[in-house]
């Protein structure tokens, strides 16, 4: 899916509503999910008679698009518009930056800032949203652009980190791995 001011495109750029999505195999399917944020509005009385988010139990994220979806769609987006000669491994390194400065600035001052984004308006976590996009949406070109298999390089890094990190010596602490005593 791409985001063309309000409209929402497929994978073949056709016109969807928001609450749809456009899989790779053709099919389209309306969202079961309720809002982007992961949680479902319950109506219960307050004080002030707003409603209250209450997290779902879980999270997961959508299984499309996958992060080839999300490289073709980019890079379908920068040929349309003769971007490939700006968007090279600096470049792109240097703009994801800027796009993680974006996601900083909506955390700052806010203070320690719990899962599920209590107190926070649709509005805020759609900004949120867009700009997570906007960094996966960096990250994955400039992946693409180095030759990193990024799926295949998260699997091996995984496994670095439970080599580093066993369960058994680090459950419940923050220190670092050079800081573990064998």
């Amino acid at each position: 899916m791409a985001m063309n001011g309000d409209e929402v495109h497929g994978l073949n750029g056709e016109t969807l509503a928001p609450s749809e999505t456009k899989h790779t195999n053709g099919t389209t399917s309306k969202s079961k999910i309720p809002s982007a944020n992961g949680e479902t509005d319950i109506h219960t009385p307050k004080q002030n008679g707003t409603k209250r988010r209450i997290p779902n139990d879980t999270f997961s994220f959508t299984a499309e698009p996958t992060i080839e979806d999300i490289r073709r769609m980019q890079a379908e987006f920068t040929d349309e518009r003769d971007w490939n000669q700006f968007h090279q491994p600096r470049n792109l390194l240097l703009a994801m930056v800027g796009e993680v400065g974006e996601v900083s600035e909506l955390f700052q001052w806010r203070g320690e800032v719990t899962e599920g984004l209590p107190g926070w308006t649709d509005s805020e976590r759609d900004h949120l949203a867009h700009e997570l996009s906007d960094v996966l949406i960096y990250l994955v070109e400039l992946a693409e652009k180095c030759h990193i298999d990024l799926p295949q390089a998260v699997l091996r890094k995984m496994a670095l980190n439970r080599l580093k990190y066993p369960a058994s010596k680090v459950r419940g602490s923050a220190k670092k791995y050079t800081e573990y005593n064998d």
